[in-house]
């Protein structure tokens, strides 16, 4: 180490190591679906690997990344394996991770357009361009009174369009946010309990849904007239275009309608299947889609563009950056009072923020719309063809529509056979799905959406399963 501060990696270095390291992910996206899918370690496992303490000297970058392969590996259960069939998928591709890179060597804060006006112009026009690819609202355009950001996940957006609802309901009503209500499906994910608990709100009702897992519009409006002869305030309401459990889809005209004739806040979660809006013959699972005040979806699950990168979308940006910004004096600067320009720190809680818009970009520009649009389609013909195998076979039926790619299903032998069942694919660490319960039962999801999956992949879960069953 020097007088003026640590050695650093010369270029040279970092050149060869950069190589060496692209070298190794080439290797193990070659040969990740050889790999079991699922880490097979004990808990405490990879941490007993690790030294007790931080090291004092300085270590060889080559002894630093052979520890990918002696101690990384061993704990990774690999979403990138086409065998991968559990929960959602978390797809990644070259063009987002070389942007990745070039997002962290570039290593800017983008939370002021004055800090990396690139960071800020590209995500507002990548994101525009997502309102045309998806069909949806035109007025969601940041060229009109709307606009999107790029989040950290589908959560972050739902807890943000709670704490804005409360805020601007607490404008209009001047009550206490103990005495607002929440409304969603039994079916919805848990990030909008868990973002209403966070923003304080005072109640949440969770609606009965119906044989296709749906909302039941009605049940909605008689809850909300009856919180509102008790003296509460309904305040929000978050329907789903695709649930996590089962894909199901919330009626989503019907409730915007209930959700305008009482004021409530209409906050759309598709987080899963809003990448599939970007073919024309799903676009009807969104209809009413211009009702609503927010809305998410994911392309870091379903659009090849790798973690994090969660789009959240606001018919109105006013109340969002009436809510959020607080401006301090060592955050204002002449652009941003000129009013010309998008200061996105305004746009969601955290002031920091990365480029994630690249990879976005190289995404959709790598791969076209086109090729986003044929690997959806392959997807959802497979999971047609898997749904198609368990309608034929009488040891096991299907627990709920499968509009995209998810498809549940049971054993008709019951409860403990569709448990055994789960466990015994596991095991055989040549696949990885996940089970669940459905109306308090146990079921298992079959989720087929890795960017690399095929029919042979399918026919080969199928034959295990069906030797397992």
């Amino acid at each position: 180490m020097s007088s003026d501060g640590p050695d650093h990696m010369s270029s040279q270095d970092f050149r060869r190591h950069g190589y060496a390291l692209i070298d190794w992910i080439a290797n193990y996206w070659e040969g990740v679906e050889s790999m079991p899918v699922l880490a097979d370690v004990a808990p405490g496992e990879i941490r007993s690997r690790l030294p007790n303490f931080a090291p004092e000297a300085p270590e060889p970058f080559e002894s630093i990344l052979s520890d990918l392969d002696k101690i990384v590996l061993p704990g990774i259960t690999h979403w990138q394996n086409p065998n991968w069939f559990a929960y959602f998928p978390a797809n990644s591709s070259p063009p987002s991770v070389l942007a990745e890179l070039v997002s962290a060597g570039l290593g800017v804060q983008g939370m002021l357009w004055s800090t990396s006006p690139a960071v800020t112009e590209i995500e507002t026009q990548v994101m525009d361009w997502l309102v045309d690819l998806l069909d949806l609202p035109q007025p969601w355009k940041t060229t009109s009174e709307g606009g999107g950001v790029l989040q950290m996940s589908a959560s972050d957006s739902t807890h943000t369009a709670l704490v804005v609802a409360r805020h601007k309901a607490s404008a209009v009503n001047n009550v206490d946010a103990s005495s607002m209500v929440v409304y969603t499906s039994s079916q919805a994910h848990s990030s909008i309990e868990k973002g209403a608990r966070i923003a304080g709100y005072g109640h949440i009702r969770l609606i009965e849904v119906d044989a296709n897992q749906a909302m039941v519009s009605s049940a909605l409006d008689a809850a909300i007239r009856k919180d509102l002869d008790s003296g509460l305030t309904p305040v929000f309401v978050g329907a789903a275009v695709g649930t996590t459990g089962t894909t199901g889809v919330d009626p989503i005209r019907e409730i915007g309608i209930i959700a305008a004739t009482h004021n409530l806040w209409l906050h759309v979660d598709a987080a899963y299947a809003g990448s599939a809006m970007i073919c024309a013959e799903f676009r009807h699972h969104q209809d009413g889609l211009e009702l609503a005040h927010s809305y998410t979806f994911n392309p870091h699950k379903w659009m090849m563009v790798n973690f994090d990168c969660s789009a959240f979308f606001v018919s109105d940006r006013k109340p969002l950056i009436d809510c959020l910004s607080i401006l301090p004096p060592y955050l204002k600067d002449e652009a941003s009072e000129s009013g010309a320009v998008i200061d996105y720190r305004d746009w969601h809680v955290p002031l920091g923020r990365r480029f994630r818009a690249l990879k976005l970009w190289w995404v959709l520009r790598s791969y076209g719309a086109e090729g986003i649009r044929e690997m959806i389609r392959h997807h959802v013909s497979l999971a047609d063809y898997f749904a198609s195998l368990i309608i034929k076979d009488s040891r096991f039926e299907l627990v709920a529509p499968h509009p995209f790619a998810l498809v549940c299903f049971r054993c008709t032998a019951g409860r403990e056979a569709t448990q055994a069942l789960t466990a015994a694919v596991n095991a055989t660490g040549n696949f990885y799905w996940t089970g669940s319960t459905l109306n308090d039962e146990p079921m298992i999801r079959v989720s087929i959406g890795q960017t690399k999956t095929t029919k042979e992949h399918v026919d080969r879960l199928w034959k295990t399963l069906s030797d397992l069953a």
